[in-house]
């Protein structure tokens, strides 16, 4: 009896490997079928679009890692347009009357007001200056006045131009502009 207990124990091993070795070939057979089941340019084509996907993934990296590169400059840049673009607040709004006047003046243009309004941003260390101005002058000279603020060595932003027309041939050019002063 003991011969046949043991006997038993071990068809009994034999067996569960046996259906083991059946289930794995059953999974293996399901997987070959779904495997025959995808087309091979399916593949190919899914193969060419991660290719491609790839391929943009190491620019995205490349081009991250020339910025990376790029940043003391880039700071350094900043750094010298704050301090040389941007008058000190010290330097007043005197210096930007007398540019814009000039520009003005330079374009054949008459200046009929000037307004400015500040604010003061928080942790910036710049204070936003809004200048509201209307001239008076012909097309060109228009022209040649926005050329000027363009060109001119302080910073201008141009928010806001409103164009009219008078019955004399005048053009009235409404101006809103913004700049900063370094606080």
């Amino acid at each position: 009896m003991n011969f046949f207990s043991r006997s038993r124990g071990w068809k009994r091993v034999v067996l569960a490997g046996l259906a083991a070795l059946v289930l794995v070939d059953l999974g293996l057979a399901i997987f070959l079928w779904q495997l025959r089941q995808t087309d091979p340019t399916d593949l190919s084509r899914q193969r060419t679009e991660l290719l491609v996907k790839s391929k943009l993934l190491k620019a995205d990296v490349a081009r991250g890692d020339a910025i990376k590169k790029e940043m003391p400059k880039v700071g350094q840049q900043a750094r010298d347009f704050y301090d040389q673009q941007l008058p000190p607040a010290g330097a007043g709004y005197s210096a930007l009357v007398a540019d814009l006047g000039e520009i003005a003046g330079k374009a054949g243009l008459r200046t009929s007001s000037t307004a400015f309004q500040d604010h003061e941003l928080k942790d910036r260390g710049v204070t936003e200056i809004q200048i509201q101005e209307s001239v008076e002058g012909d097309y060109a000279s228009v022209l040649k006045y926005i050329q000027g603020l363009e060109r001119s060595k302080n910073f201008y932003l141009l928010s806001d131009l409103g164009l009219d027309s008078s019955e004399t041939g005048t053009l009235h050019l409404k101006l809103l502009l913004k700049t900063y002063f370094r606080t």
